[in-house]
């Protein structure tokens, strides 16, 4: 889920930029901060958005920089359990696909992608079912819900695991092919 924060707090302005336009220069140094961290609470912070009031100048002995009370609004991305997440598969292992959420990749374990038995195929390379013939493979659109969160330090240590075996989820096209069986299988049960 996406998020607007306005945060209050001390940016330094280095002597260098000192004398230039305030506002543009504590927006640069605030991106600087607060872009690309991790909070467990926040999420991840994609960009600053905004400076809004700005306090006076403290000046700190032995430091040639000038120190400013701000309010900062930045975007930020908070994965949330249950959302469901939009992406494009990033990567395919033997043991899964990667997908693309946000500022954040989750992991979709190969017993997730569907309700089939499915085969890995390393030519495609992507996964492929044995019944229904769904395949899944790099740069296929897909709607995936999130199913556990570990938010770690930083961005490489965090993971997010996802399951698209759930109705509506997985590649739209999938829709298609579960109409057709769901139609097929139907039919077969009013001959009966």
């Amino acid at each position: 889920m996406y998020l607007s924060y306005t945060i209050s707090d001390t940016i330094r302005v280095p002597p260098s930029e000192i004398g230039g336009n305030l506002k543009k220069t504590i927006f640069e140094q605030a991106k600087g901060v607060y872009e690309s961290i991790l909070d467990e609470d926040i999420g991840v912070v994609i960009a600053v958005t905004d400076v809004g009031k700005i306090g006076d100048g403290k000046i700190v002995p032995g430091d040639g920089a000038v120190y400013f009370e701000s309010e900062i609004t930045f975007l930020a991305y908070k994965p949330k359990m249950h959302e469901l997440v939009e992406g494009e598969i990033s990567d395919v292992t033997e043991f899964g696909a990667f997908i693309k959420t946000g500022p954040l990749e989750g992991l979709i374990h190969v017993s997730q992608i569907m309700d089939d038995y499915i085969n890995y195929d390393a030519k495609l390379p992507g996964f492929i079912g044995k019944e229904t013939k769904k395949k899944l493979t790099l740069k296929d659109e897909v709607k995936a819900r999130i199913v556990t969160i570990s938010l770690r330090g930083t961005l490489s240590s965090s993971k997010i695991g996802l399951t698209m075996r759930q109705v509506g989820l997985g590649k739209t096209d999938w829709l298609k092919i579960d109409a057709k069986t769901a139609e097929k299988k139907k039919k077969k049960e009013d001959k009966k």
